[in-house]
């Protein structure tokens, strides 16, 4: 695994660019192949000293944390150890999926509208195929409320979400 470590607003000094690389080369022993670039940006804001890690996995699956703390080195650890959890994760429930794929079974407003003055983020993100339990799988081990993907049985972008109640929604252009 190639290890990528970039600082927004901060020097990464050698001594913090070999503690990222090796608490980062744990991950190694998770990734299969050795193809795989984890990315980690170190930046500073305030008091706040955040890392953010992106690893690709195959199949499009991405491991993504992100840690806040007054000390870099402990953000570096924190994020490190949140990532491990995401692939354990990602892995129990493929095992689960695999399983019942094998037994035979299926996967089952502001007071003033908003203007483009509100929009304090923009990310752009690779579009790869995928089917619809690839994105519940993803959106679960990302951890966010809803997923944007590429259907791979329709080719449309579709837009999968967490409901309220713990169900999950699909949206899909005509």
């Amino acid at each position: 695994m190639d290890i990528v470590v970039r600082g927004k607003n901060v020097e990464v000094t050698p001594a913090l660019h070999d503690h990222v690389t090796r608490k980062l080369s744990k991950l190694n022993r998770l990734v299969d192949h050795q193809s795989v670039v984890a990315t980690a940006v170190l930046s500073i804001e305030k008091d706040r000293q955040i890392v953010e890690v992106t690893v690709p996995l195959d199949g499009g699956l991405l491991l993504r944390g992100e840690e806040s703390t007054p000390d870099m080195y402990t953000s570096v650890d924190r994020v490190v150890d949140k990532l491990e959890r995401q692939f354990n994760k990602f892995k129990t429930r493929m095992h689960r999926w695999h399983l019942t794929r094998a037994n035979g079974r299926g996967a089952d407003v502001p007071a003033e509208p908003p203007s483009a003055a509100d929009l304090v983020r923009k990310k752009t993100f690779p579009r790869k195929p995928m089917t619809l339990d690839e994105a519940l799988l993803q959106m679960d081990l990302l951890g966010h409320d809803f997923f944007v993907f590429s259907n791979a049985e329709t080719d449309a972008t579709n837009v999968l979400y967490r409901r309220r109640d713990g169900s999950y929604g699909l949206l899909e252009p005509r």
